[in-house]
């Protein structure tokens, strides 16, 4: 889908804030109400618009143990690859998996509240997750930048 001017400046504020009003991001992007409504619901119905969320501040929760685990699972068959992506899904701790190039499979980020729920996880389900053959894990120490805005260039 090829998208106009307006089109990345629609994404562009509702990535900022996705709670802006039509009537608000209309007048930001310069279209009438109407025009802009239909941008969004047709980006919407084209699958660029995912969804929309609340972003929390996970120190404030006391979630503030960030955790990257690199996996090298035992096989590289489809059903083996399968199993442990379907298996990842059930732990709520792990809040990404990407597939990676290289000689590890997959890289984890894991939050929790502490070294000691991390190593509980670890024990409980991360050594359990179908055919894994090693786990290499790193603390972060402190978040240098975090964003969900994609870099959405003007052309």
């Amino acid at each position: 889908m090829k998208l106009d001017k307006f089109d990345r400046e629609i994404l562009r504020v509702m990535q900022r804030d996705a709670t802006v009003s039509m009537a608000d991001l209309s007048q930001r992007v310069g279209l009438s109400h109407t025009p802009c409504w239909r941008r969004v619901k047709r980006l919407e119905a084209d699958g660029i618009i995912k969804g929309k969320v609340t972003l929390l501040d996970g120190k404030k929760l006391n979630l503030g143990v960030s955790v990257f685990i690199f996996v090298t699972l035992k096989n590289h068959d489809g059903e083996s690859l399968n199993d442990f992506e379907r298996a990842v899904q059930s732990i709520d701790e792990i809040v990404e998996c990407h597939t990676t190039s290289g000689d590890r499979d997959y890289l984890l980020k894991v939050i929790v509240e502490s070294i000691e729920e991390y190593e509980h996880l670890l024990k409980s389900k991360l050594t359990h997750l179908p055919l894994v053959d090693h786990l290499s894990s790193t603390f972060a120490l402190k978040q240098v930048k975090n964003t969900t805005e994609l870099p959405i260039k003007n052309q």
